[in-house]
C-alpha cells in the first residue's frame, strides 16, 4: 500500500485488524438490498457493511445506489462477521468493514458481460472489451504469475549468471526462409524495413562483438495470417551464449525454468528426459511428443512380413515402408462405433492413410478384417506384440514410415481426447512433462517443391560434428545442432548452436538454400572478423505461461491479444489511413473492385 491513499487491499484484511479503522478503494462487485455490498480489487474481495442508522444516511444512499463496478472509496472499522455467518471460501471471510464514509470516484454504465470468471462470454466480446475482461481474477492471476516468472528469469540470467539485458532493434530488413515478416514502409521510395520474427541476427552479432552472454525479453513479429493459436506478435525469452555446446544451453534453460517456477505448481525435475527427432517420430509420430501418457506407436513390421495380406507386402517392398500401430486401452467401452470412424476419417483426410482397427474380445481373440489372412499362431503373435488386453482396440497403418507415423501420432492424441471426454484420466492436468528432442535434420524438402531444401530450423544451425562433411556431399543426411523444448504436447523453446564460419554460412545459403546471401552480407563479413563459437536458445513465453496456468489459449495470458484474425477488435486495428497520409512513404493503396463501391456508399 506505499504511495496510495488506501490503508489496505480489499484481500488482505484478516481477524487481527479488528477494530481498525481502514480506508479501502476497488470496485463494486455486488450488492444486496441496501444491507451489504462486495469491494473487489486486484487482491481479493471484502464485505462492506452498509449502515441502516439516521448519522449515515447519506452513506447508506450512496452505497445502495452504486451500480456493479462503480469505483468506490469506504472508509470504516474491521468487524468480525457474526458467529454463523463466516465465509470460509473467502480469505476475508471472518470479517467486515462497516462502514463510516463512503465515496464514488466513478460510476458504471451497463456493462456488456459480468465481470465473473464463471460468465461465460463470446471470445469476441472480451477482446473488444478488453479492458474489463482484465478485471476478472483468472487474468489477473495469469497477468501477475508472468510477470513473477519473467523477474525471476531476469534474476536468475543477470544476478547469477552474468547475462547482459541488451535491446535489439525492431525496425530491420528482410531475412531469409522462416516466416513471414511485417513489412514497414520507409521515406525512401520503393524501400521498406522489415518486424523482425526474432533477434536471431542482433544477438549473433553481439556475440561477435565480445558480450559473451546476452538475454532480452524480446517483441518478435509474425505475419502468418488466420493461424489457430498463433499471434501476429508475441514474446520470447531470448538467449546466445559464447563458447556453449548444445549441453551448457540445456543446462542452463533447466536451471532457469527451476528458479523461476511457480511455488504453487508441481515441481519439475532435472535433468530432463532426452529423445532424437527420428525417436520422437518413430514413437509419438510428432517431434513434440505429449509424454504424459503411453500408447506410443509400436513397430509390428516383422510380425506381419510372412503374412500374405496384400497391402502389407505392398507396403514392405517400399525402401521406407513399415507397419505400425497403437493400441487404445479400453478403447471398446469407452470409443463408439462413430468415434473409430472420425479417426479412420481423420487419418485419410489429413495424411491420404488408411487404418485398419482389432479389437481384442473378452476371450483373447481378435476382431479384425485381418484376422481372416492370419492363422490362430500368428494372431496370438500379434496379440502378444501389441501387448493387447480385453476391450483394447488397435489402429494399424501401412505405408511409407513417416506418414505412418504422422498419421498414427495424431490419431493417437484425438484417442486421447475422445477417452478423456469418456471419462478415463489419462492425462494429469497438473503434471507437467518437459523433453529435449535433439538432432533434428538441418535441411527439409520443401513442400511446394521437394527437388528444393530449406532449413528445419533456420540457415544460421550449425551441422552435427559427426555430419559436418556430409553437407559439402549429401545435404540430405545432415542432421543439425538444433533441439526443441517440448512441454506436454507443445513445443516451448527451440535454439541451436550456430554456424560460426563466413565460408560455411555462404555454402549454406547459395549451394544449399539457393538464397541471396548479399542480403545477409552483414553477418557474414561479422564472422569474417574472429566470430566466437556460439549458440542459444529462444522459450515462447506465451506458450510456457498458458501451460503452466492450464489456459485454453494464449490469449487468456497477454494483456491485450489480437484476434484469431490477427485483429485489435478493441482499438479497431489495423485501420485504414489517407491517401495524404500515405504520400510520404511513395505508397498508393489499390482498392478491390468491391472495396471501390463499399467506400462510396
Amino acid at each position: 500500500n506505499s504511495f496510495v491513499t488506501r490503508t489496505n487491499t480489499c484481500g488482505e484484511l484478516r481477524s487481527a485488524h479488528v477494530g481498525q479503522m481502514v480506508t479501502l478503494y476497488g470496485w463494486v462487485q455486488y450488492q444486496r438490498q441496501g444491507l451489504f455490498l462486495v469491494l473487489r480489487d486486484f487482491q481479493g474481495l471484502t464485505q462492506i457493511i452498509i449502515p441502516q442508522d439516521e448519522a449515515h444516511s447519506h452513506v447508506k444512499e450512496l452505497l445502495s445506489n452504486a451500480p456493479v463496478e462503480a469505483v468506490v472509496r469506504v472508509t470504516g472499522i474491521v468487524s468480525p462477521r457474526p458467529l454463523g455467518q463466516e465465509n470460509p471460501k473467502m480469505p476475508t471471510g471472518d470479517i467486515e468493514v462497516k462502514a463510516e464514509t463512503a465515496e464514488i470516484l466513478n460510476s458504471c454504465k451497463k456493462l456488456p458481460f459480468e465481470i465473473k470468471d464463471f460468465i461465460k462470454k463470446s471470445e469476441a466480446l472480451r477482446m473488444q472489451y478488453r479492458y474489463l475482461d482484465l478485471r476478472s481474477f483468472q487474468l489477473q492471476s495469469n497477468l501477475r504469475l508472468r510477470s513473477h516468472m519473467v523477474m525471476r528469469m531476469r534474476e536468475y540470467l543477470c544476478n547469477l549468471h552474468g547475462f547482459v539485458d541488451v535491446e535489439t532493434p525492431t525496425l530491420f530488413k528482410r531475412t531469409p526462409g522462416g516466416a513471414k515478416e511485417f513489412l514497414v514502409p520507409s521515406r525512401e521510395a520503393g524501400k521498406f524495413y522489415s518486424l523482425p520474427q526474432s533477434p536471431q541476427q542482433f544477438k549473433q552479432l553481439l556475440m561477435v562483438g565480445g558480450l559473451d552472454r546476452y538475454f532480452q525479453v524480446a517483441r518478435c513479429y509474425r505475419d502468418e495470417g488466420s493461424r489457430p493459436d498463433r499471434q501476429p506478435e508475441f514474446t520470447q525469452i531470448d538467449i546466445e551464449m559464447s563458447f556453449v555446446d548444445q549441453a551448457g544451453i540445456q543446462r542452463l534453460i533447466e536451471g532457469l525454468l527451476q528458479h523461476s517456477w511457480p511455488e504453487e505448481r508441481a515441481l519439475i525435475m532435472t535433468p530432463f528426459p532426452s529423445m532424437t527427432y527420428e525417436e520422437a517420430l518413430a514413437e509419438y509420430g510428432t517431434d513434440k511428443p505429449d509424454t504424459r501418457f503411453g500408447m506410443k506407436i509400436m513397430d509390428i513390421s516383422d510380425v506381419l512380413r510372412g503374412s500374405d495380406i496384400h497391402f502389407v507386402q505392398n507396403a514392405l517392398s517400399y525402401p521406407h515402408g513399415s507397419i505400425r500401430a497403437i493400441c487404445i486401452p479400453q478403447g471398446v467401452r469407452y470409443l463408439t462405433s462413430k468415434d473409430l470412424e472420425s479417426l479412420k476419417e481423420s487419418a485419410k483426410s489429413q495424411f491420404n492413410q488408411e487404418i485398419v482397427e482389432i479389437i481384442c474380445r473378452p476371450d483373447g481373440s481378435s476382431k479384425s478384417l485381418l484376422t481372416k489372412f492370419l492363422g490362430e499362431k500368428e494372431q496370438s503373435e500379434l496379440i502378444r506384440a501389441l501387448n493387447m488386453q480385453e476391450d483394447d482396440v488397435v489402429l494399424l497403418a501401412a505405408g511409407e514410415h513417416k506418414r505412418v507415423c504422422s498419421a498414427l501420432g495424431s490419431l493417437r492424441l484425438l484417442s486421447a481426447n475422445l477417452l478423456e471426454a469418456a471419462g478415463l484420466a489419462l492425462r494429469d492436468p497438473k503434471a507437467f512433462h518437459f523433453l529435449w528432442v535433439v538432432d533434428f535434420p538441418l535441411f527439409l524438402p520443401k513442400a511446394e517443391n521437394p527437388t528444393e531444401l530449406e532449413s528445419a530450423h533456420h540457415p544460421f544451425t550449425a551441422p552435427h560434428p559427426s555430419d559436418a562433411s556430409l553437407l559439402y556431399s549429401d545435404p540430405t543426411k545432415v542432421r543439425s545442432q538444433h533441439y526443441d523444448l517440448v512441454l506436454n504436447g507443445s513445443e516451448v523453446g527451440g535454439g541451436s548452436i550456430r554456424i560460426h564460419s563466413a565460408e560455411q554460412q555462404r555454402f549454406v545459403l547459395e549451394e544449399v538454400l539457393k538464397e541471396d546471401s548479399k542480403v545477409l552480407s552483414h553477418l557474414i563479413e561479422a564472422l569474417e572478423f574472429g566470430a566466437p563459437p556460439h549458440g542459444g536458445i529462444a522459450l515462447g513465453l506465451d506458450r510456457l505461461i498458458s501451460l503452466i496456468v492450464d489456459a485454453p489459449s494464449i490469449r487468456d495470458v497477454i494483456a491485450f491479444p489480437k484476434s484469431f484474425r490477427g485483429r485489435d477488435l478493441m482499438g479497431n486495428a489495423p485501420d485504414y489511413v489517407t491517401p495524404e497520409e500515405l504520400e510520404p512513404y511513395h505508397i498508393q493503396v489499390s482498392w478491390p473492385l468491391e472495396e471501390k463501391e463499399a467506400k462510396k456508399n
